[in-house]
């Protein structure tokens, strides 16, 4: 059983900034792309950030510049951190990831894995 367990959502002003943090737990071999999205009160769940096993990192336009998307791959942990943050970044963040794990029978690997989300309010 894998579990992605995201933390560090909250309440800032705008301009504020935040630090969101995925920890990856249980019996995983590999952890392959991992990304963040979002997904705000009446819209869809749309792309934040994604990087690669190897740190190659994409940006949604909306926040380049002002986000910054890190991993630490010996903790199995995925940050974002959100700078110069705007009234609109407000929603609940999701973290995703395909990753490989010790199965029954052997090694699986699990793609579009998502976590519960943690909430990010931003006040004008």
């Amino acid at each position: 059983q894998v579990q992605l367990v995201e933390s560090g959502g909250g309440l800032v002003q705008a301009g504020g900034s935040l630090r969101l943090s995925c920890a990856a737990s249980g019996s995983i071999f590999s952890i392959n792309a991992m990304g963040w999205y979002r997904q705000a009160p009446g819209k869809q769940r749309e792309l934040v950030a994604t990087i690669s096993s190897g740190g190659s990192a994409n940006y949604a336009d909306s926040v380049k510049g002002r986000f910054t998307i890190t991993r630490d791959n010996a903790k199995n942990t995925l940050y974002l951190h959100m700078n110069s943050l705007k009234p609109e970044d407000t929603a609940v963040y999701f973290c995703n990831a395909d990753f490989t794990y010790y199965g029954a029978g052997g090694l699986r690997t699990e793609y579009d894995y998502w976590g519960q989300g943690t909430q990010v309010t931003v006040s004008s």
